[in-house]
């Protein structure tokens, strides 16, 4: 799909005034083509990995949904520092078909009627370009979303990860999605969808309380997440993927986690780098887990972060559902009944 008919079919959400001083962005998708057309190399045929899905959860009439996750955007205008159109450059090397698998991922859940549940990872890193654009994007047609890590990536993996990392962009970020990034409900057909940060594989008391209010309501729950949650297949599955360098999930049992494996040579300052460090479990995540297991209005939990395929049951009522990297095309094609 050209970038010209996707700003056609969804109202032209990037401001003109924003073309010419946009890099990296504008027709990036045939910029690409062109670009590797010139070296030579095999331009991909773009075809969605949509997997077909199916969830009971009891909704008061059927509907649709696409879900997909870690889009992995890499916009920046030309005005920006320098700094942020050198790291542009570089993450598009590394993600140089993303901005054609969305607009395929979009006009699929168009012309299909559906709803778009995104997990996660929308966006690279933080920036003007690409804050401008999803801003436009999520103000158009039927989208909820989760936050990822990336979301509040000034300039990926430059620092450590934490909450006061993420409150350096957290206003901004905020103001570019129609909902509360903490933790937001959306109510379709009589299924909740609710929508959580875990981007640091952690959860909050206060989060806690926020969902047990969600429970209280007494609907069917579909939770959005970026970070898995712990499941012993998934666990194993992950691990094996990395080696044993980390599973990537949250809420993996200490025993587990203290066994990643660490980088030995780092100065004390970088310790932090240690996945074993970076996905310790705290109380209040463990206790938040082990609660959410007891709840029979939890019906599915949807998530990305792990760039693969995986499903595996997470509690009685309810399934864990993976999906795969976005940036790759691929996607669940859910139909909620």
């Amino acid at each position: 799909m050209k970038r010209s008919e996707f700003l056609k079919i969804f109202g032209g959400t990037m401001l003109a005034t924003q073309l010419p001083n946009l890099l990296h962005a504008n027709n990036l998708a045939a910029a690409n083509q062109a670009s590797a057309a010139l070296r030579g190399e095999v331009i991909p045929d773009i075809k969605l990995d949509i997997h077909p899905l199916t969830i009971d959860v009891g909704a008061t009439k059927p509907f649709s949904a696409l879900h997909i996750s870690d889009s992995h955007l890499t916009r920046v205008f030309a005005n920006e520092m320098e700094r942020k159109r050198d790291l542009s450059k570089h993450r598009q090397k590394i993600f140089p078909w993303a901005e054609h698998y969305f607009d395929a991922h979009i006009r699929y859940a168009a012309d299909n009627d559906m709803i778009i549940l995104h997990t996660g990872d929308l966006i690279d890193f933080v920036s003007e370009a690409n804050l401008s654009f999803i801003k436009g994007q999520l103000s158009v047609g039927d989208w909820f979303a989760s936050a990822g890590n990336h979301e509040y990536s000034q300039f990926v993996g430059e620092a450590k990860e934490d909450a006061a990392y993420k409150a350096q962009s957290f206003d901004k970020v905020q103001a570019a999605y129609p909902n509360n990034l903490s933790l937001a409900s959306h109510v379709v057909n009589g299924v909740n969808f609710v929508a959580i940060d875990d981007v640091y594989y952690n959860f909050t008391e206060q989060q806690h309380e926020l969902m047990e209010r969600e429970v209280k309501r007494g609907l069917p729950i579909v939770m959005l997440c970026h970070v898995p949650l712990y499941t012993p297949k998934h666990c194993e599955y992950g691990l094996k993927q990395t080696k044993g360098l980390a599973a990537y999930l949250t809420g993996a049992p200490l025993e587990i986690t203290s066994k990643y494996k660490e980088y030995p040579n780092l100065a004390p300052d970088q310790k932090w780098r240690n996945r074993s460090i970076q996905q310790r479990a705290d109380k209040p995540t463990l206790d938040f887990i082990a609660w959410l297991k007891e709840q029979p209005e939890l019906k599915a939990i949807l998530c990305g972060h792990c760039h693969y395929f995986f499903e595996e049951r997470f509690s009685p009522s309810a399934i864990q559902y993976t999906v795969g990297a976005g940036y790759k095309g691929a996607a669940y094609a859910i139909n909620f009944k």
